[in-house]
């Protein structure tokens, strides 16, 4: 037997045939080129997961008849993919000897007028199902379907079925500048970085005063931001930006109140209550050791109801009655448990929680709307508000001359408490949270704590959920990143109670996946960057780039067996950065920040010594990278920190070396920040997510003066050289 490869024997077990049959892996190699095997018990629970029973030998072979005769009971699967521009073949399952039936509505509502043909089928052997023989044969979609979301209608015999048709460019187009070249940005935590007027957190003020100074000042094309998804409606917030309680809408706690269209015109006497509470706050954007959500949101909702509850105009009452139908049923699922959350508490795993007690459908529900219409409509109109505030940050940034703007980042799941849970479970797997299997930066693994979406409700809605986030996140944004996007290949799913290293990947349809990425940023006139470190087979990174998608290469994370790779190597469909949000900025990771921090926290598998060895190595290996290709000049390593500055400008040069089509350079890094805003793996132990934007000092940055410091401004010099 090959060591890295399951046996036949294995693979004739009716477990391993059923976990594979649904696009659960039942064996896999981790970043060390270890190859692993999934244990039955994990198979079994995953599978729960997916809603589909394997307690026993009667059960798996009952679950895989089952699985079959529905595949095979459908006229067409619930999901067609069609790529413009050629022909695709769609199987039919038709009982022998009939003759199938088509049409196409195109997503305008019009017919499609072209000629639809049908072929042979691919001749695979007939199925019995119900005392009767299902044959297949073939739909031709033809090469000029427009691109949108059609739907496909086939009819055999008295029998009709629908699916949804996603016809999609077969890539995204480089933009102007991509092409022949590069365009450069910034990366930064929004909420760190405040300005004078402030709320003690960033906001969506600060975002377009970020954008156009960026641009102004320094020649930037986007800025890439931490997830702005919708978070909880009352204190305490969750500071994580990557557990939002719903991927569909934005977080309203980013409101500026004074840029609210109403504050103009309200009364004198309620606009100074207005700037009474943002005084109790203002101290806050003084403070560069933490950040306090909560304080902040507790003054800023008070101001916000005030604004709320003051006249609107006509026309502007019509814009707020127009968004609210524009967003139907989803938004009343995140304003309904916004009220919920309000009025009954935070919820919680206990069995008599309202979360778990209630559903939408529920009479005390529906009773508590009834109760309390003013604040349901609150939380409706705080979500209109923030998307306006945000939409509108990105086009300050197109009229200021970016060529991309907002670069928004899109979290891999939701909260397992959140609005999109609870008000659509059939959407999500129950009993497995999403996580990372071990790897050599998180030797433990990770659990996100975050429900997966179920594959099996994603294929059978047409991607409707999927569709629905990126379309709204393009809206607001000129390229979206996608955090983990492995997820759109595989997910690491964890059963409950199991720890993280005990998990099993399931696997998820990427081509439909990656379709309806390329035709909302082709829509868009946009980019997408995808998130590929750490445990990722080669193929993700070719089928990334073949649809014209970039991932992703950090310096840090460009080495094999010990050795940095010189970045003129590095790949071209890429977002280039020297770090991420996970590592501590370039001055503190040439220090040992993360030896320290991981020592300190417990997060080290072996001793501190041989970690420690190995980052000296690593540190070493990298400046050698840098002096070997006339980055760095070695006289400068007699005294590392005091020639610090230079050797982190010398990052920033080796990056401008790669042919990466975007470069990233970090705000933190600009300013000569130390500190880590996330240390995976930890909760409470460290202040993650709430790290004021600091400079080397440790004094507060604020917004208005940031892009006019000499250490940014040399930085932004070598990334316009």
């Amino acid at each position: 037997m090959n060591e890295r490869t399951e046996s036949a024997d294995r693979l004739s077990r009716p477990l391993i045939r059923l976990a594979k049959l649904v696009g659960v892996a039942t064996s896999y190699v981790g970043m060390s080129d270890d190859y692993h095997e999934i244990e039955d018990d994990v198979l079994v629970a995953v599978l729960a997961a997916l809603g589909i029973e394997a307690s026993g030998e009667e059960a798996i072979n009952r679950s895989m008849r089952s699985i079959l005769d529905e595949r095979h009971r459908r006229l067409i699967p619930p999901t067609v993919l069609h790529i413009v521009g050629r022909e695709d073949a769609v199987r039919i399952n038709t009982p022998i000897m009939m003759v199938p039936k088509a049409t196409i509505t195109l997503e305008n509502g019009e017919p499609y007028e072209g000629r639809l043909q049908m072929g042979p089928g691919d001749g695979a052997q007939a199925y019995l199902l119900d005392d009767r023989f299902i044959a297949n044969a073939s739909l031709i979609l033809p090469a000029d379907l427009p691109a949108g979301y059609h739907t496909l209608r086939v009819t055999v015999g008295n029998r009709t079925q629908e699916a949804t048709l996603i016809s999609a460019p077969e890539r995204v187009k480089l933009l102007d500048g991509m092409q022949d070249g590069h365009l450069w940005g910034w990366m930064a935590q929004l909420y760190s970085i405040r300005s004078a007027g402030s709320w003690g957190v960033g906001d969506y003020e600060d975002l377009r005063l970020l954008l156009t100074d960026a641009k102004a000042k320094t020649g930037a094309d986007f800025v890439l931001i931490n997830p702005v998804h919708a978070a909880e409606p009352v204190s305490p917030l969750t500071p994580s930006p990557y557990l939002p309680v719903s991927r569909r809408f934005v977080n309203f706690t980013y409101i500026r109140p004074e840029s609210v269209a109403e504050y103009e015109t309200l009364d004198p006497a309620v606009r100074e209550q207005v700037r009474a509470l943002h005084a109790h706050v203002e101290p806050l954007n003084g403070d560069a050791q933490v950040i306090d959500r909560d304080a902040m949101w507790k003054a800023k909702m008070g101001a916000l109801w005030l604004i709320f509850k003051s006249p609107r105009s006509a026309e502007r009452q019509a814009a707020f009655d127009a968004y609210k139908a524009a967003q139907g049923d989803e938004l009343e699922a995140y304003a309904t448990w916004c009220l919920c959350y309000d009025k009954w508490g935070a919820p919680s795993g206990e069995a008599d929680n309202w979360e778990r007690t209630f559903t939408k459908r529920s009479p005390e529900v529906k009773a508590l709307r009834e109760q309390y219409p003013d604040t349901l409509e609150f939380y409706r109109w705080l979500e209109w508000v923030a998307v306006e505030q945000l939409e509108g940050a990105q086009r300050a940034a197109r009229e200021a001359g970016m060529r991309i703007g907002v670069m928004s980042d899109m979290a891999v799941g939701v909260h397992p408490l959140g609005a999109d849970v609870w008000w659509n479970p059939e959407r999500f797997a129950k009993g497995a949270t999403v996580g990372a299997p071990p790897d050599m930066f998180n030797q433990q693994g990770q659990d996100w704590s975050q429900p997966p979406l179920s594959p099996i409700d994603l294929e059978n809605t047409g991607y409707r959920t999927y569709r629905d986030m990126v379309h709204g996140m393009f809206k607001q944004a000129g390229a979206v990143r996608i955090d983990h996007i492995l997820g759109l290949f595989r997910l690491w799913w964890i059963p409950d109670g199991k720890p993280a290293t005990q998990g099993t990947y399931v696997h998820y349809d990427s081509d439909v996946m990656l379709a309806i990425l390329a035709l909302e940023a082709s829509r868009a006139d946009g980019v997408v960057v995808g998130e590929d470190l750490g445990v990722v087979p080669d193929y993700v990174a070719e089928s990334l780039s073949s649809h014209g998608l970039l991932g992703c290469a950090v310096e840090w994370f460009e080495q094999c067996d010990g050795v940095f790779r010189e970045p003129a190597k590095w790949r071209p469909y890429a977002l280039a950065s020297v770090n991420t949000h996970d590592l501590p900025p370039a001055a503190g990771y040439l220090r040992y920040e993360h030896v320290r921090l991981r020592e300190q926290l417990g997060l080290l598998a072996g001793s501190k010594e041989e970690f420690e060895r190995s980052a000296q190595h690593e540190h070493f290996a990298m400046l050698t990278m840098l002096v070997d290709n006339g980055y760095l000049d070695r006289e400068l390593l007699n005294d590392e920190i005091g020639n610090e500055q230079a050797i982190v400008e010398s990052l920033y040069r080796a990056l401008k070396g790669s042919p990466c089509k975007l470069l990233a350079a970090s705000i933190t890094d600009a300013v000569g920040e130390r500190r880590a805003q996330n240390q995976p793996g930890t909760n409470n132990e460290y202040p993650n997510w709430r790290i004021p934007l600091a400079d080397s000092r440790g004094a507060v940055v604020p917004l208005e003066t940031l892009f006019d410091g000499a250490r940014l401004q040399r930085i932004a010099a070598i990334m316009n050289d």
